[in-house]
């Protein structure tokens, strides 16, 4: 029998615990009661910390034997998501938590399936939540007050946080439609590219497509690795600048590593490489100050990529997917790589773009599975789309 997993710390939170359990409970689902305490629980569970404990590499003492409430948590957090990876009756998951909390029941919440019902009840929500979400689907609901005993806001949080779990859990997700699934990669800059590729392949392929923001390229590699998708267009490839020069919106160093690993048909481009993102204009670093900015919109810069920068774009993305053994295809579109990037746009460099081009055909070692074409377009010309999808459906088929 599938059960809501209501998951937090009974030697403190334990009032708030049974409360949202019951409350869970009381709309018919079935539950089950985790504590990931390290500490005496205050309130009867049905799956205690020791049992969780357990699932540490280095057994149960490595979790409750320490005095130290960091290597506690941190040690627990280690168990928790081990023990929920062993577990198959898992309907849905909702945690309560507070700093120390919050940190272990996400760890276990980020390792679950994508569609997988998860919320996490927290005093940290309304903050920076990327840390605990990542690139996972967790819903993160603000307690509003701390965990500190129940009165009658919390209680009303609470009640509606049960609601809802209870309310996901309960409706299965739709089925799949059967058609294999593609990831593609885009930004505000390179939609009508990716838009019309979407739209071409449609049809045949389930198109998934992710916002390139640091976080929408981890997932999408995320879904590669773990063998969701049967192939990726990645037009914009972005991420790379901020992560080399600062940016907010970076990838991390195994960007195009789950390419390499599964061997998917994969193309590519050069979609904003003209790029680096900040926030607002006085957020930019002081190092930057006499560089050219485009304001995208009051929250968002952009600053346009020097030749040097973009050179050493160019040799970062030749080197990864040259350790590519499936199909690559890499296109070059010799007219612009975004938007912005247009004759008479406010990016428009053929001297940085010419360095990029050219450190990416330096640098990919081609062979029978890797090809760099250059294309006398823009980026955004229906035709480049087209080309694109022509690239795909080659290699698809291989």
């Amino acid at each position: 029998m599938k059960r809501v997993y209501v998951v937090g710390t009974a030697d403190t939170k334990g009032e708030e615990l049974s409360f949202l359990a019951d409350a869970v409970a009381a709309t018919g689902a079935a539950v089950a009661r985790v504590d990931v305490g390290t500490r005496n629980a205050t309130v009867p569970v049905d799956v205690s910390a020791e049992e969780v404990a357990g699932h540490h590499p280095d057994g149960s003492s490595a979790v409750l034997g320490s005095d130290d409430r960091g290597t506690a948590v941190a040690a627990m957090a280690i168990a928790f998501t081990r023990f929920v990876q062993s577990r198959t009756d898992i309907s849905g998951v909702i945690g309560i938590g507070g700093g120390g909390g919050t940190s272990i029941i996400t760890s276990g919440m980020r390792a679950l399936p994508l569609g997988l019902p998860k919320i996490m009840v927290s005093t940290l929500a309304s903050g920076d939540t990327a840390p605990y979400v990542d690139v996972s689907d967790i819903v993160m609901m603000p307690s509003v007050t701390d965990m500190a005993g129940l009165n009658r806001l919390s209680r009303v949080v609470l009640h509606n946080a049960a609601q809802a779990i209870a309310a996901m859990a309960a409706k299965p997700a739709p089925p799949p439609d059967g058609k294999p699934s593609i990831g593609l990669t885009m930004f505000g800059v390179t939609t009508p590219c990716v838009t019309s590729i979407a739209d071409e392949l449609r049809s045949t392929y389930d198109c998934i497509v992710f916002h390139a923001t640091g976080t929408g390229g981890r997932t999408m590699e995320k879904l590669a690795d773990s063998g969701l998708l049967s192939g990726v267009i990645d037009i914009t490839t972005t991420e790379v600048c901020d992560l080399l020069f600062g940016g907010v919106l970076p990838a991390t160093e195994d960007r195009f590593g789950a390419i390499a690993r599964t061997k998917l048909p994969y193309v590519g481009s050069v979609g904003a490489l003209d790029m680096v993102n900040f926030w607002a204009p006085s957020t930019i670093p002081e190092r930057f100050s006499e560089r050219l900015f485009y304001e995208h919109n009051p929250n968002v810069t952009l600053m346009r990529t020097t030749p040097d920068e973009s050179r050493k774009i160019g040799e970062w993305i030749g080197a990864r997917l040259s350790l590519c053994e499936g199909p690559v295809r890499f296109l070059i579109p010799e007219k612009g790589v975004s938007a912005l990037d247009i004759e008479g746009g406010a990016f428009f460099d053929p001297e940085a773009d010419a360095a990029l081009f050219e450190a990416i055909e330096r640098t990919i070692m081609p062979d029978n599975s890797r090809r760099v074409t250059r294309l006398p377009l823009h980026i955004n010309d229906p035709e480049f789309a087209k080309a694109a999808v022509a690239a795909f459906l080659d290699i698809a088929r291989q």
